[in-house]
């Protein structure tokens, strides 16, 4: 089986998985005693070497299972009481921890249309703005920066979810303008179950907490934090500077293109690691099951929706109408080699041969640019 489909997870790095295992073996971080003293220093240890990577303050990282609680505790602490506006394609977890919130359109390639952002941030005085880094289905960059000085122009705050981001195309978040910023563990190669919660200086204290319990993380997030991921987690980081896969990304794009499949997101910027192929009258769940019966894991939307293969919010976000049904998302892991590109092309051929050739004429009318 070829592994292809790192937005969901990436294969756990060596680094990482001998970090976590050297961390099981030690005691609650909490404990006074020698052996708590010891687990204290490989939480704190973790934490400065993340505040290194993530140009932020050690002492405003606060740990959380993943990416879902750190998003959700940013909008507790930071959007309690102000209007909150997210883009159309965010995430669930955005989504979920903020039902009320102003959803804002995007551009036909992805990104959050800056006028219509400009203009609810005027209309919407203090606000919260949450905005990811990547999209987790197209790959699709946005432009963090231009959002940053437009809440700071509006007197809003900006939260980042920085998920596939942080260690594909990382950037200084903070420096940008975010009041806030949301990784994960296992989106970096480390193991699942460890995230973060990023603060700006001025939001690093003092912070409401969403789970409460005996005082852990400075009072911000009660529980005895999850030592042996959150040791992986750091490790991960640190072995995540990967050579750049856009290449061997662009030659599959090429191929499936050349067969007729048509690349969501193209004229924007997209995390090296991303394609999202949509083909005409072929329905996601028909092309994913017929990479996975060849040996490729690919996947038709997030991973994140109890295994289902449904239309995706964000295609149809972005537009693009049945296709929103009938695409799937290939996204190359950190080990991934020029073989693959080959596998995967040959996979891909086969796959629609089988599938065209068992229907009496096969309709491309309905393709268009993307």
């Amino acid at each position: 089986m070829i592994y292809l489909d790192a937005n969901a997870t990436e294969p756990l790095r060596p680094e990482a998985r001998d970090a976590a295992i050297a961390a099981m073996a030690a005691a609650n971080p909490s404990s006074v005693h020698g052996p708590g003293r010891l687990a204290r220093r490989i939480l704190e240890n973790a934490r400065e070497f993340l505040g290194a990577q993530l140009c932020a303050r050690p002492q405003d990282i606060i740990f959380t299972s993943g990416a879902t609680e750190a998003n959700a505790l940013a909008i507790h602490a930071l959007g309690t009481g102000r209007p909150i506006l997210i883009g159309a394609t965010e995430h669930d977890a955005i989504r979920a921890a903020a039902p009320a919130a102003v959803i804002l359109p995007v551009l036909p390639s992805g990104p959050v249309d800056p006028e219509i952002l400009a203009a609810e941030l005027k209309a919407h005085p203090g606000a919260l703005l949450c905005l990811m880094a990547a999209n987790n289905e197209t790959g699709v960059l946005h432009d963090v920066a231009t959002a940053g000085r437009l809440c700071a122009q509006a007197g809003a705050l900006l939260h980042v979810d920085a998920v596939q981001a942080a260690a594909r195309a990382p950037q200084d978040w903070l420096a940008l303008g975010a009041a806030s910023f949301a990784i994960s563990g296992h989106k970096a190669g480390g193991p699942m179950g460890a995230g973060a919660l990023v603060l700006a200086p001025a939001y690093g204290e003092n912070l409401s907490p969403l789970i409460k319990g005996g005082g852990q993380e400075l009072g911000r997030r009660g529980g005895t934090p999850p030592l042996p991921a959150i040791a992986g987690m750091a490790a991960a980081f640190n072995a995540a500077a990967n050579p750049d896969i856009s290449a061997y990304r662009d030659r599959i794009a090429a191929f499936c293109e050349s067969r007729g499949a048509i690349l969501i997101g193209k004229t924007a910027p997209r995390l090296p690691n991303t394609l999202c192929l949509a083909y005409p009258d072929i329905r996601a769940d028909t092309q994913l099951i017929g990479l996975d019966m060849a040996g490729l894991a690919v996947s038709a939307g997030s991973a994140c929706s109890s295994g289902k293969v449904a239309q995706s919010h964000v295609l149809l976000a972005m537009g693009l109408g049945p296709l929103a049904g009938q695409a799937i998302r290939v996204s190359l892991p950190w080990n991934f080699e020029a073989k693959h590109v080959l596998a995967f092309n040959a996979a891909y051929a086969a796959m629609l041969d089988r599938v065209l050739h068992a229907r009496p004429s096969a309709t491309t009318d309905t393709r268009k640019s993307a």
